[in-house]
């Protein structure tokens, strides 16, 4: 059979490369170790696939090489992907922050976009294969996968890696991009779960567990950068978009900053609130501002029985400490199982930034999650699994 290139993973790259190559009349078999092509577009947003961000620059992307990203995002833009979707039927509405969703569509139809052109442009995808391994001869790749008890090899001139990452085992996510490379000499920036939920334990681990299902909007910040968005109390700690962003700049052992309170400051509305009725107590004032539960638990730490006229100097600061610096020592994260994405990966210098190929083994490329690059919560990662797509089937 002759092909012109062989992608292994039928995700959001994969899937996006081999539609590309088609509209350039190249012939592409894609593998595809779960039964069906796109499981994670599948059941991201809940099903509904928040398929990129009209605001997507490099500037939302983590990589220790953020520069790299420059040349794919210029060659594919969010205006590209808003403009490919809508030309089969898929049009974009914004739900907050720029996020894109189909509107009255959802995430199968975004996966049939794909599978649709690929069986018109005679684009195959195999599914329920298990990819072994890559090896170079004069011609090309020859790539050994396993179908069932059966191994088997098929061949091809160029080979596409846009395996994914580590997150949702269960979804049939796979080392086997990070194997390939390492075992190919390729340099890998250390990998942890992103865009995952942050645990707490120890002796605030049941104030946490007892606003189970409760949800503030907070500036969350670190050093490095800050997030306005909810966050979510669990049974186990913090979930939440606020917490999911932050958590993609979290070490373990780090603190960090929650503003409870980020467009007011609650010192200015004490103040207000004495000149007009000096008995109201705190509680009844954090009443307005919260919901009740979430104001009984901060007993904890503020005097809510107290009047705002008795406050302290030291009540004051200790208040104003609670509300806007609410410090935070997770214990750990949720793993790959709870993770949306995979920070670090194939480092970006072992590829060209151009077109993707690796340096040191020409023919081969890498595209997708498996790099080292990882946009924030919100469509990002979609963005640039479609624009890595793109660039490598302009290669191909």
């Amino acid at each position: 059979m002759e092909i012109d290139a062989i992608i292994i993973g039928a995700g959001a790259c994969g899937l996006m490369c081999a539609v590309q190559a088609g509209f350039l009349g190249k012939k592409v078999i894609v593998l595809e170790k779960n039964s069906k092509p796109g499981a994670k577009i599948l059941i991201s947003g809940g099903g509904r696939c928040n398929f990129t961000n009209q605001w997507a620059t490099t500037e939302q992307f983590i990589s220790a090489n953020p520069h790299f990203l420059k040349s794919a995002f210029n060659q594919w833009t969010a205006d590209d992907t808003i403009n490919f979707f809508e030309t089969y039927g898929i049009v974009g509405k914004e739900k907050t922050l720029g996020q894109l969703f189909p509107d009255h569509k959802n995430a199968k139809d975004v996966v049939e976009v794909f599978t649709s052109l690929c069986e018109q442009m005679e684009q195959e995808v195999w599914c329920n294969i298990e990819v072994k391994d890559i090896e170079q001869t004069n011609n090309g790749f020859v790539v050994n996968y396993a179908i069932g008890d059966k191994v088997k090899a098929i061949s091809a001139a160029k080979v596409v890696v846009a395996s994914g990452g580590l997150p949702i085992p269960k979804m049939g996510a796979t080392d086997f991009a990070l194997r390939f490379a390492r075992n190919n000499g390729l340099k890998i920036i250390e990998t942890a779960p992103a865009l995952v939920p942050l645990t707490i334990t120890g002796k605030d681990e049941d104030w946490y567990a007892q606003l189970s299902g409760n949800s503030v909007f907070c500036e969350v910040s670190n050093d490095e950068i800050s997030f306005e968005e909810n966050i979510l109390f669990t049974h186990w700690g913090l979930s939440g978009p606020a917490i999911l962003q932050i958590s993609s700049y979290w070490r373990r052992g780090e603190v960090f900053n929650i503003n409870l309170l980020p467009h007011q400051n609650i010192l200015e509305l004490i103040e207000n609130e004495r000149k007009t009725n000096g008995k109201v107590l705190l509680s009844t004032l954090l009443n307005r501002l919260y919901a009740k539960k979430f104001t009984d638990a901060l007993n904890k730490f503020l005097p809510l029985t107290k009047t705002v006229a008795d406050l302290s100097k030291a009540e004051m600061e200790l208040i104003y400490q609670t509300i806007h610096e609410f410090k935070v020592k997770p214990a750990g994260d949720k793993g790959y199982d709870k993770a949306e994405v995979m920070r670090g990966g194939i480092d970006t210098d072992e590829l060209s930034s151009k077109t993707l190929e690796c340096k040191k083994i020409p023919g081969l490329y890498f595209g997708g999650e498996c790099m080292d690059v990882t946009g924030w919560l919100g469509g990002y990662n979609f963005q640039w699994a479609w624009a890595s797509g793109f660039v490598i089937a302009q290669n191909l």
